[in-house]
């Protein structure tokens, strides 16, 4: 019997998936010497491969894209070769992942910046948000603007990382065009005060998530080329005057690069959905690939909304943080464990690796 709930299964491009559940992009700060990923960080993604697609932790692109404490990287071979002992374990699961890549920009802090340089963004202007850096909360740096001859740089450390994704074992890439982060700082004009041919008009403001994605889908190709984007989220002190024709032009040019998947935080991330106006249904009209939806979605609206032809994959987070195996406790109805919040960051395997299963419980 074919079953059309969330719980069956999808073809993401090449690749079959078990289910349309998808383990978001979680940070944790767990990354160990050389910002490799920790030694516990194979057993923390295959706990969770009954997803039908995991995506990591936001994992930077060069030393200069670090934006928080602890978070890994993939641009050493020490990252890559980290990184395979992670999607080995995932794959002796069953499971499917993808790695999401990132710039954070103007959300950093000297103290993780090469040299103690100052972070890089579009416009130098301050974001008003805070970084997570010596094992605290503070507020990020103030940046520098970018020059012009800069940009091909940060387009090629993209292309690079993900041909390093390739090397590692990813299944594919997203880029990480949302939250507040440089490609995000490009697109919005809340931090985009540029003149040249990256600042300016609807078309120049998203020129460089267009060009990094581009470039990634050359390198690996678009079958495996996914991108995250936030139209009105604030993360991170950011803010946009136009949302709609913006991401409606978007959404219109990834389509046309044949990318596998739009990843779309709908409202205000990790908050409320209806943080300002935006009509996700149109986005979702203009993408003609799988769009995957994300923000406050339960069992109840993830198969609405699937019913209604309006997106095709789920991402859920912090339910699986804490429940590893996610999957089978919605299908049957078993209770949720509960999350304990002073884990999320930092840390070694409590609260990252230790939750249990209902194997576990049932063997108990």
């Amino acid at each position: 019997m074919t079953d059309n709930t969330i719980f069956g299964p999808y073809t993401l491009g090449s690749l079959e998936l078990s289910n349309r559940f998808v383990m978001a992009p979680l940070t944790r700060n767990r990354a160990g010497t050389g910002l490799v990923p920790s030694e516990h960080a194979a057993t923390y993604y295959s706990q969770r491969a009954s997803a039908g697609l995991l995506i990591s932790e936001a994992t930077q692109v060069s030393a200069q894209a670090q934006g928080y404490q602890d978070t890994p990287g993939l641009y050493t071979q020490a990252q890559i070769d980290g990184w395979r002992t992670v999607t080995d374990a995932v794959h002796a699961k069953g499971g499917r992942i993808f790695v999401q890549l990132w710039h954070v920009g103007r959300v950093s802090h000297v103290d993780l910046q090469p040299d103690g340089a100052a972070p890089v963004a579009p416009s130098a202007i301050r974001a008003e948000t805070k970084t997570f850096v010596n094992n605290g909360f503070t507020d990020v740096s103030q940046p520098r603007a970018l020059s012009l001859d800069e940009i091909p740089s940060i387009v090629e450390d993209f292309r690079q990382a993900a041909a390093n994704a390739i090397a590692a074992g990813f299944d594919g890439v997203e880029v990480h065009g949302a939250n507040g982060y440089l490609l995000e700082q490009f697109i919005k004009d809340g931090a985009n005060t540029r003149t040249d041919a990256y600042g300016g008009s609807i078309e120049n403001r998203a020129r460089l998530l267009l060009e990094v994605t581009a470039a990634v889908a050359d390198k690996i190709g678009a079958e495996r080329t996914g991108v995250r984007i936030s139209p009105v989220s604030p993360a991170n002190g950011i803010s946009c005057s136009d949302p709609q024709p913006q991401y409606n032009y978007i959404a219109d040019q990834l389509s046309a690069l044949g990318i596998v998947y739009l990843h779309v935080v709908e409202g205000a991330t990790g908050g409320p959905r209806d943080v300002a106006p935006f009509d996700f249904d149109a986005l979702r009209s203009r993408f003609t690939n799988t769009y995957l939806a994300n923000n406050g979605y339960d069992l109840e609206l993830a198969n609405a909304r699937l019913n209604e032809g309006k997106a095709d994959l789920f991402a859920f987070g912090r339910p699986f943080i804490s429940n590893p195996d996610l999957v089978e406790r919605l299908k049957t109805g078993a209770a949720l464990n509960p999350l304990d919040p002073t884990t999320l960051y930092g840390g070694g395997p409590k609260g990252y690796t230790d939750y249990p299963t209902l194997a576990n419980c049932n063997a108990q």
